[in-house]
C-alpha cells in the first residue's frame, strides 16, 4: 500500500465504524417484522419499506423537505450579509465571529424554551403587544409551523454563516476596489463577483443547514407542539411510543439515502467551481 493508504486508514477505519456499521445494522432492523408487544424478528420482509408508499408519509416526508428548504433559505438570505459585514469588518473580526458562535455555548435546548417563553400566550412578545394595546387579544405565535421555521433559523444560523465568511474572506479588497474604479456600483459589485465567488461558501452552507433541518425532531415538537410534525418526529415515535423498530430503521434508512445522495449532487457540483465540500 502506498503512504497515502496508510495515512488515510485510521479515518477510514473511523468512518467504518461509526457511519457504515451503524447504517447496516439500520438496514437490517428494516427488514425484520415487528413483533405482537414491540418487538422484532424473523420473518424477513420489505413491507415496512412498501409502507412508505402511504400518502400520509408522503406527505410528511413532503412537508419536512419544504420547511427544511425554507429554513435553509432564511439562513442564507440572512446569513450571506451578516457573513459579508464579518469579511469586510476591519476591526473587531473576531469579536463578531465570537457573537455569531456564542449561541454554541449554550445548549440547544435551553435556547429552544427560551424561544418558547418569548412566544407563548403569555409571554414577553405577547404582553408588550397587549401592554401597547396594539393587539386585542395574544397573537397564535406558537405551535405552528412558522414557530418551528423560526426555531430552525435560529439553531443553524451560524451553519450557513460561518463557510461564507470562509470564502468571502478570501476574496482580496483589490478586486472590489478594481470593479468600483471600472464604474460598478455596490449592488453590481455584490451580485457580478461577490455572489459567484461566494457560491462554494452558500452550497456548503445550504448543505449544513438543510440536513439537520431535514431530521430534527426536538424543534417541531416544542414549538410546533404536536401541530407541525416532520419526518424526524415520525422516526423518534417509531422507536419509543409505538415500538415499532423496523418501519422506524425504514424511514431513517430512505431518509439517509436521500440525504446521502443530496450531499453527493452538491459534492459534484462544488467542486467544480473549487468549493468546501
Amino acid at each position: 500500500m502506498t503512504p497515502r493508504t496508510w495515512f488515510l486508514l485510521p479515518a477510514r477505519a473511523v468512518m467504518a465504524l461509526l457511519f457504515a456499521v451503524p447504517m447496516l445494522i439500520v438496514a437490517a432492523y428494516s427488514l425484520l417484522t415487528r413483533g405482537a408487544y414491540g418487538g422484532q424478528g424473523a420473518p424477513w420482509t420489505l413491507t415496512n419499506y412498501a409502507r412508505l408508499v402511504d400518502p400520509l408519509y408522503l406527505e410528511i416526508l413532503l412537508k419536512s423537505f419544504w420547511i427544511a428548504a425554507l429554513a435553509t433559505a432564511l439562513c442564507l438570505l440572512l446569513g450571506f450579509p451578516l457573513a459579508l459585514f464579518i469579511a469586510r469588518a476591519r476591526k473587531r473580526k473576531t469579536l463578531w465571529l465570537a457573537l455569531v458562535t456564542l449561541p454554541f455555548w449554550t445548549s440547544f435546548l435551553v435556547r429552544t424554551y427560551a424561544w418558547m417563553f418569548l412566544l407563548r400566550d403569555t409571554g414577553l412578545i405577547n404582553t408588550i403587544l397587549l401592554g401597547l394595546g396594539l393587539v386585542s387579544e395574544p397573537l397564535p405565535l406558537l405551535y405552528n409551523d412558522a414557530a418551528v421555521v423560526l426555531g430552525l433559523v435560529y439553531g443553524y444560523l451560524p451553519f450557513a454563516v460561518l463557510p461564507v465568511y470562509a470564502v468571502l474572506d478570501r476574496i482580496g479588497p483589490e478586486l472590489l476596489e478594481a470593479a468600483e474604479d471600472l464604474g460598478a456600483t455596490p449592488a453590481q459589485v455584490v451580485r457580478r463577483i461577490v455572489l459567484p465567488l461566494a457560491r462554494p461558501g452558500l452550497l456548503a452552507g445550504a448543505v449544513l443547514v438543510f440536513v439537520p433541518c431535514l431530521g430534527a425532531y426536538l424543534t417541531p415538537d416544542l414549538m410546533g407542539g404536536g401541530k407541525s410534525i416532520l419526518i424526524g418526529n415520525v422516526i423518534q415515535n417509531q422507536f419509543t411510543n409505538a415500538r415499532d423498530w423496523p418501519f422506524g430503521a425504514a424511514l431513517s434508512a430512505v431518509l439517509m439515502v436521500i440525504v446521502m445522495g443530496l450531499l453527493l449532487l452538491v459534492r459534484r457540483k462544488t467542486s467544480e467551481h473549487g468549493g468546501l465540500l
